[in-house]
């Protein structure tokens, strides 16, 4: 038992408990399945905490004080409707584990006050910061902690988001702990491989309280196992024909190029933009974390882990402006975000709002995306590889007598029309996928599939990281500026063959540079040092469309 004051019975519910102090024991029961009541006397206890603002932490400081004044608990801080709800949730659960509220003051802080505050993850940070206030749990217990969590009316700790960040944030600031749901544990651990600090996964608040008093030590959470994704068996195989196009997505996951492709229904668009994600190279430990962390903030990463596997995002052509970019209450990542490191497949591009279309056009060139509100800006990376699809006019069928529309050639120019020229002229790869013939359907599998492919996309990538080195760009479609002309040198019959296609098909300088950045990836597949004529002939053959 602690504390001064003398023992005495202090009834709880229907139970008479024997105490001293601040505890309250059952007569004749362990103290592990100890019942709490609170003597409590005026005191400050603090616990440390994060505000996520996107993939960067702010370190927050709860404060409580117990004080005479009418009974009550009163949230400051900035506090937004979530954090004010809070003390509801801490109540409900202190109550669920027989804690009993003193009838006192309760004022919580949350500092900086200049801060707001937003998210259901300051509901564990507020309840240990009450208990050490109250003097159930020793005051130094918590220093150098840095906690996170929902609770529940029963007191079970329940999963937020974004502790991936979080965790590696408190590790770089130096705390020893980071407490965080029992769910979210396996994600935060890759935070403290180094050893620097300890993650401690918790699925209740009894535990929790427990582990504190020294009652029961909790283990420490180790790394879950990195997700893989499931590629369903989808191969290159599957598709038949259509070799000009299995050569484009080759290119196109060899240097990171965006992928445009126009056909009729059934050619095999979305089959093969299904099948890309599987030609591109694992990601690398760096970028694994960065593309987890992403995910770890939208709460849409599992509990197995780090994701290792480029994602493949392929939103409805029904998804909004804020779908896509990120945005809402609390400025989420959105599609392009998710897509980072990975794919961003939209099929059907022309169907897709105009005004969605056109947020793609800032995050294709700088590889990230601002999302500015009143009260705050945050920037999330977005460097995505886009591939899209789309029929050649409304019906589908241009220029099939048996199939097309009565409104041919005319339906095709007010459905290209939709897409604009800024939006087309950013696609590295523009290719027209011809209908399959049934002659092709019949014939037997390709000898070459995703795994032959995707070994020479490998080697291709090697050279390129060779080439530019750790602090270089990842891929050839992330040249720009000085490294374009370090890189992809032109000797004077090739800058003449590229100038010439330049003024014959009216390039754009985005263009331009675009032709020269597939014509350095179509090098690297063949192995070979520097860009030759028929490199350039084959890029700028991929212009059309």
């Amino acid at each position: 038992m602690v504390g001064r004051p003398p023992a005495r019975a202090h009834k709880i519910g229907q139970r008479v408990y024997a105490g001293r102090g601040g505890i309250a024991t059952p007569v004749g029961k362990d103290l592990a399945a100890v019942r709490i009541f609170c003597y409590t006397r005026a005191m400050v206890a603090q616990v440390q905490t994060l505000a996520l603002q996107g993939l960067n932490g702010v370190p927050v400081q709860v404060e409580v004080q117990v004080s005479g004044g009418l009974q009550g608990i009163s949230i400051i801080g900035l506090p937004s409707g979530a954090v004010r709800e809070s003390r509801d949730r801490v109540h409900g659960a202190f109550h669920s584990l027989g804690v009993s509220l003193p009838d006192k003051k309760i004022v919580v802080n949350l500092s900086p006050a200049d801060l707001a505050k937003d998210g259901s993850h300051y509901d564990l940070p507020i309840a240990l910061a009450m208990l050490a206030a109250f003097g159930v749990i020793p005051a130094d217990s918590v220093d150098g902690m840095v906690v996170m969590g929902e609770l529940g009316l029963d007191g079970s700790v329940r999963p937020v988001p974004g502790c991936l960040p979080a965790a590696l944030h408190a590790s770089a600031k130096g705390a020893r702990m980071t407490v965080v749901p029992e769910a979210n544990a396996g994600e935060a651990a890759w935070a403290a491989e180094d050893g620097r600090m300890g993650v401690l996964g918790v699925g209740n608040l009894g535990q929790l309280i427990r582990h504190l008093r020294g009652d029961e030590l909790l283990a420490t959470a180790t790394p879950g196992r990195q997700a893989v994704a499931d590629a369903k068996g989808l191969d290159l195989a599957d598709i038949r024909g259509q070799e000009g196009a299995k050569r484009a997505a080759e290119i196109a996951a060899a240097g990171g190029h965006h992928l445009l492709m126009s056909g009729p229904p059934g050619s095999g668009k979305s089959m093969l933009a299904a099948r890309l994600p599987g030609l591109l190279p694992p990601l690398s430990a760096a970028e694994a974390l960065e593309v987890s962390m992403i995910h770890s903030v939208a709460g849409v990463l599992g509990p197995e882990g780090l994701i290792t596997q480029r994602p493949l995002r392929d939103p409805h052509h029904s998804a909004s402006s804020v779908a896509l970019t990120g945005g809402g209450l609390k400025a989420k990542p959105g599609e392009m975000s998710l897509a980072h490191r990975g794919v961003l497949f939209l099929d059907e591009l022309p169907e897709f709002p105009r005004a969605v279309l056109e947020t793609l056009r800032q995050p294709l060139e700088s590889g990230a995306i601002t999302i500015s509100r009143a009260n705050s800006h945050v920037t999330y990376p977005a460097r995505f590889q886009l591939i899209a699809a789309m029929n050649p006019c409304a019906c589908g069928y241009l220029g099939d007598v048996k199939k097309g529309c009565k409104r041919q050639p005319g339906c095709a120019a007010d459905y290209q029309n939709r897409l604009s020229g800024p939006l087309l002229d950013r696609f590295d790869l523009r290719i027209a996928v011809p209908a399959v013939k049934a002659s092709d359907l019949s014939l037997p599998a390709a000898k070459e599939g995703s795994a032959e492919v995707a070994a020479r996309v490998a080697a291709a990538r090697g050279r390129q990281a060779a080439r530019f080195g750790k602090a270089g760009p990842v891929c050839n479609a992330e040249l720009g500026g000085k490294l374009l002309d370090e890189f992809c040198p032109l000797d004077a019959e090739s800058r003449n063959v590229v100038n010439a296609a330049a003024e014959r098909l009216g390039l754009s300088a985005r263009g331009y540079h675009r032709v020269i950045r597939v014509a350095r990836t179509i090098a690297d597949l063949a192995g070979e040092e520097n860009i030759r004529k028929p490199h350039l002939a084959e890029a700028l053959a991929y212009r059309g469309l």
